[in-house]
């Protein structure tokens, strides 16, 4: 796998958008320079975390189930952490459902 302009392999650049969630994506997103594939993942982390985050206060403003949904929706979030880390240190450029699509395009 080939160094972006972090210094960093790719694939190690790529895991750790995903690590501290959106927050580490957008430090990628702002540094990298030349990797498609370190962009490509810092703006699926920036996107994917940010909206279940949303999500999940949004739930939790609903009486009654809200908990529940939210306890689902943080569950679905660890989930996708994970899975997201391992493609990524993999060397796999892993689209999510819609949100993949639009972080290719966003991220060009």
């Amino acid at each position: 796998m080939a160094k972006s302009s972090t210094g960093l392999e790719e694939n190690i650049a790529g895991l750790l958008c995903y690590i501290l969630t959106w927050l580490s994506g957008l430090v990628f997103f702002l540094i990298e320079k030349d990797s498609k594939f370190v962009k490509f993942h810092a703006m699926q982390s920036i996107i994917t975390f940010v909206a279940l985050i949303i999500i999940i206060w949004i739930a939790n403003a609903i009486p009654l189930i809200g908990g529940v949904i939210a306890g689902l929706v943080g569950l679905l979030m660890l989930v996708l952490w994970i899975i997201l880390m391992i493609k990524a240190y993999q060397g796999e450029k892993f689209k999510l459902p819609v949100i993949g699509d639009l972080a290719e395009k966003w991220s060009a």
